[in-house]
């Protein structure tokens, strides 16, 4: 059985974080930032609710009019991707220990995957376009 809160921490331990009712799944993003931030794509993990410790360590960058990637300070783990327009964070998986069995939900912007980047599993891969479209059907804009 899945724990209520799981906890992660970035590789100095300066900031933790405590995530309630965490989703059972991972959403990967394969989007050229991402890669770039991520080093070859952002795995990603929700939950209900959050608490951070440590947010005097925590820096955070602007990426685009929609969404900032947050990373410590300290020892320059990456923490979190926020989309701007609803405020949701996504946590890095790698930050929190007890999510290694949990499968991937959906892959996005896999037209701008790299080609060694392949990963297993029976879910949805979206490109950029089909991604963007979702999410402008659900009323988010990106001008």
């Amino acid at each position: 059985m899945a724990s209520d809160t799981i906890k992660g921490h970035c590789l100095c331990g300066a900031v933790q974080v405590a995530l309630s009712g965490p989703k059972q799944h991972v959403e990967v993003c394969h989007c050229d930032m991402c890669r770039r931030w991520a080093g070859a794509y952002f795995v990603g993990l929700d939950g209900e609710s959050f608490t951070i410790t440590g947010e005097d360590a925590v820096r955070t960058y602007n990426a685009s009019k929609w969404g900032e990637r947050a990373f410590c300070g300290t020892c320059g783990s990456n923490l979190w991707y926020k989309f701007l327009p609803t405020g949701t964070r996504s946590f890095l998986a790698g930050l929190f220990t007890d999510v290694d069995k949990y499968q991937v939900q959906k892959e996005i912007f896999v037209d701008e995957k790299a080609c060694w980047s392949d990963l297993s599993g029976d879910h949805p891969r979206l490109t950029g376009e089909e991604e963007i479209a979702h999410a402008k059907a659900a009323g988010f804009t990106f001008d």
